[in-house]
């Protein structure tokens, strides 16, 4: 009997010590994997952040040098400024529990997330969309470029992060009244946000002196160094890759590599299109389109690039490509002064790209059996991002303009932004002492 009792006693520890041992893996798998997704989610963060030195040198290499350090004033400000006001409320209004307009609760981080269902920590989550509100904020930077007043940019940029972009934000991430929308990683929420008030901001300001002749004709102002910009754009499309198939915001999730691929076969399709646009329109294969053909492939690619096959992200960067040939010719010709190309390459190809998911996605699309309930969702959320965004931000613009001010003079404008705005000159050893008067006269 005690020898039965005995080999029951050591039965009943083996069960024990398996029922604990099993417990422990799946405790060490399961902390293993929140690691692992708060590591990428980390990672995928300080990527887009790093695109902010791509936004900077591609807006300094497209623009005249007398403004370059202004250039990069405002898009270090953005970042700065816009983590400040997105830690005390644009994250509260975009991800914080509240309506289908707007979150009402979670300022500075203060509870309200829990309905997130979040399997990071929410420090992560929020470091990762501060770097996305930053993007939006940014991309103005260009469109306004070589004339704006330093502290009336300051301004805009403090309200788009805390308010404007947060908002529909909200709609589509948020839980919002388009949370049916697909926009995975922001075509729309986060490009076509910014390339909307830039189209804005550039009609409120006016064109650059000499852009436009009394007759209609169109003035060339060459950026001063394409380096510079190619640099820019290459930055973009590394930083892209934390974009797109970081916003799975899950290292463990194995679609970050069908993802990446479908994010650079669309840049590789719009770079490609673009040179070969530019080359049949203007005899030479122009190397600023092709550049901003290789943005527009990416832009475009952001909704669906977790939605779509390959074959889908080549054709939506192809299509992208073309498109900004003609996007950018067609707001210079409304005589919208956009240095860079900003409203084409994010609002118009942003605005396309959402709208490709309605025919491009497996599931869903109409060219996959979908029908057009898909392609109806995504085009009301272009709308209505395109009504809220333009409006408002023209309407900041205007009362900017009123109170502060968001023009430089003339003079100012002449003499460059870098010494007038900021007491500096971005490459002195080659700007001759009497520059501004041969710069002044030669604009009379």
């Amino acid at each position: 009997m005690k020898k039965e009792l005995n080999v029951l006693l050591l039965v009943v520890l083996m069960i024990c010590l398996s029922s604990s041992m099993v417990w422990a893996a799946e405790s060490t798998a399961e902390s293993n994997a929140v690691a692992i997704d708060t590591i990428w989610t980390l990672m995928a963060a300080f990527l887009v952040f790093f695109m902010q030195a791509g936004f900077a040198m591609v807006e300094s290499g497209f623009t005249r040098a007398k403004n370059a350090g202004n250039i990069i004033m405002k898009n270090l400000m953005d970042f700065s400024l816009g983590s400040l006001l997105y830690w005390a409320c644009g994250f509260a209004f975009m991800y914080g529990a509240g309506n289908a307009f707007i979150g009402t609760d979670g300022f500075f981080l203060v509870g309200g997330f829990e309905h997130l269902g979040l399997d990071i920590p929410l420090a992560a989550y929020w470091i990762f969309q501060a770097v996305f509100a930053a993007t939006a904020a940014t991309i103005v930077s260009g469109a306004m470029a070589e004339r704006t007043k330093y502290s009336g940019y300051i301004a805009y940029s403090v309200v788009i992060t805390g308010v404007i972009y947060p908002i529909v934000g909200h709609w589509i991430w948020g839980g919002g009244w388009l949370s049916g929308m697909v926009d995975f990683a922001g075509s729309t929420v986060v490009h076509s946000v910014g390339g909307w008030a830039a189209l804005a901001g550039a009609m409120v300001l006016g064109p650059r002196v000499g852009k436009y002749n009394e007759d209609g004709s169109i003035n060339a102002m060459p950026g001063h160094n394409l380096l510079m910009a190619s640099l820019g754009v290459f930055i973009l499309w590394f930083g892209w890759f934390g974009f797109n198939p970081g916003s799975t915001v899950a290292g463990t999730d194995l679609s970050i590599a069908s993802i990446a691929v479908t994010t650079n076969l669309s840049a590789a399709a719009g770079a490609t299109l673009a040179m070969i646009t530019s080359w049949w329109k203007y005899g030479k294969a122009d190397v600023s389109m092709t550049l901003n053909g290789a943005l527009a492939g990416l832009v475009g690619i952001t909704a669906g690039t977790a939605a779509v096959n390959n074959v889908g992200a080549v054709l939506i960067g192809a299509l992208s490509g073309i498109l900004i040939v003609y996007a950018v010719e067609f707001i210079d010709h409304l005589h919208v002064d956009d240095p860079v190309g900003a409203v084409a390459v994010h609002g118009v190809c942003g605005a396309f790209g959402t709208l490709m998911v309605g025919f491009f996605a497996i599931d869903g699309g109409l060219l996959y059996g979908g029908g057009v309930d898909l392609l109806i969702t995504q085009a009301q959320g272009v709308f209505a991002t395109f009504i809220w965004t333009f409006t408002t931000a023209y309407v900041l613009f205007k009362a900017i303009d009123a109170v502060v001010g968001l023009r430089v003079t003339r003079e100012e404008e002449l003499e460059g932004l870098d010494q007038t705005e900021h007491g500096s000159v971005s490459y002195p050893d080659f700007v001759p002492l009497h520059w501004k008067s041969v710069e002044i006269n030669k604009n009379e």
